[in-house]
């Protein structure tokens, strides 16, 4: 492993993953999916309705109830062409003041067919409530491969309304069909409550309310943060090394009540479900240590490679959470809004984590550089145990509990 993370080489979390592996569809019952044990170098399968028995006693599963919102807007040209907008994230409001807007927004978004789109607005209609809308999307300047697009819409809706009624719900690339009407509910989480995301936060599509019920009826308990997860998270690393890739910036929403959650736990197991979950606990220990340095700071900000420069000053977890808790004080918030963009690849340390529920994650991927930040080269047994035993792969596939 090299000194420094950053020129950790990306073919070295490459492995062969065959298409028809890839889970193109979700099983009928989701707790039903497989689930790959690993517990202190031990791997085991079982299914996912086992999950109650297998967890640490004292456990804290943490959730992100963020709610994949209908992304893509197809308007049709009279030409005959179709174009589709893809809306990323507002360019300048949180997602949920731009979710609350009743006549303008504009949104970074990827756009479909774009050389098709000579100039002028694009227009389509529905109805809302038995009442006719009209929305129109005008595109400004272009952002890295990403376009601005002013929306402007009729009707007094909000724009979530808007966007529900004449979006579809976004798709993984690599599942390469168009969604149907049975992914708008299994492609969110039965948690799902804060809007905001153009992908699901797919660890926890195994949950069912039943579930949920028998881990706190065996004294796990349960907590809920959110962070919205954007369309970076399938972008691959593309570079040779993982210090040239350039992580995407994500949104976070987490409660007073969830830290204090946190510090109250501390010294008993706290096992995430889910990637961005991972990514938002950390982000705030990472916030929690800039403010230690820094208690002025206005705003939550973490960088991709704050870990790796800001380590030598190590804070405990403890002390960085009761930061954000001061500060959260001394701004009259009781929640914390604030962007990520945290990279956790081999070499990191985990301050609040004990433990990891995920899905099996894409070949030179940054979420499997942060699942072998937790458990080393034993990712490679894992990976090739599931490919060996049937497991089926990605968003709509199986799931691991990972026991370092």
């Amino acid at each position: 492993m090299p000194n420094n993370p950053r020129d950790i080489a990306i073919e070295q979390y490459n492995y062969p993953l065959p298409d028809e592996r890839i889970a193109r569809y979700p099983l009928e019952r989701r707790d039903e999916s497989k689930l790959l044990v690993y517990n202190k170098g031990a791997i085991a399968d079982t299914q996912f309705f086992h999950l109650p028995e297998l967890l640490p006693q004292d456990s804290l599963l943490v959730f992100n109830d963020t709610k994949v919102i209908h992304a893509r807007l197809l308007f049709q040209k009279s030409t005959g062409s179709t174009i589709e907008i893809f809306c990323l994230e507002p360019t300048t409001l949180s997602i949920v003041d731009a979710f609350a807007q009743t006549e303008r927004c504009e949104w970074t978004c990827f756009i479909g067919n774009n050389k098709k789109w000579k100039e002028g607005p694009l227009e389509r209609t529905a109805e809302i409530g038995g009442k006719a809308v009209s929305l129109t999307a005008t595109r400004h300047e272009a952002v890295g491969n990403a376009w601005v697009v002013e929306l402007r819409w009729t009707g007094g809706f909000s724009l979530a309304e808007v966007i529900d009624a004449m979006g579809v719900i976004p798709l993984p690339p690599y599942l390469n069909r168009e969604a149907e009407k049975e992914d708008n509910d299994r492609y969110q989480t039965v948690y799902a409550h804060q809007e905001g995301s153009v992908a699901a936060p797919t660890a926890g599509l195994h949950f069912t309310p039943e579930l949920l019920d028998n881990l706190r009826a065996r004294g796990v308990e349960t907590d809920f943060i959110t962070l919205h997860v954007g369309a970076g998270t399938f972008k691959p690393v593309s570079t040779e090394t993982i210090g040239e890739h350039e992580m995407h910036v994500e949104q976070i929403e987490i409660a007073r009540s969830n830290i204090q959650r946190v510090l109250d736990h501390t010294g008993r197991p706290l096992i995430p479900v889910g990637t961005t979950t991972v990514r938002t606990l950390e982000s705030v220990y990472w916030f929690g240590v800039h403010l230690h340095d820094n208690p002025a700071l206005d705003a939550m900000h973490v960088g991709q490679w704050d870990p790796y420069t800001l380590e030598a000053r190590h804070v405990d977890t403890a002390t960085a959470y009761r930061n954000v808790l001061d500060w959260m004080d001394r701004h009259g918030v009781e929640t914390l809004h604030g962007d990520t963009r945290l990279m956790i690849a081999p070499g990191y340390k985990y301050h609040v984590i004990s433990g990891l529920i995920t899905n099996f994650h894409q070949p030179k991927s940054t979420l499997l550089l942060l699942v072998s930040a937790l458990v080393g080269d034993a990712w490679r047994d894992c990976y090739r145990y599931a490919l060996d035993h049937g497991f089926r792969f990605l968003s709509y596939g199986d799931s691991c509990l990972f026991l370092p």
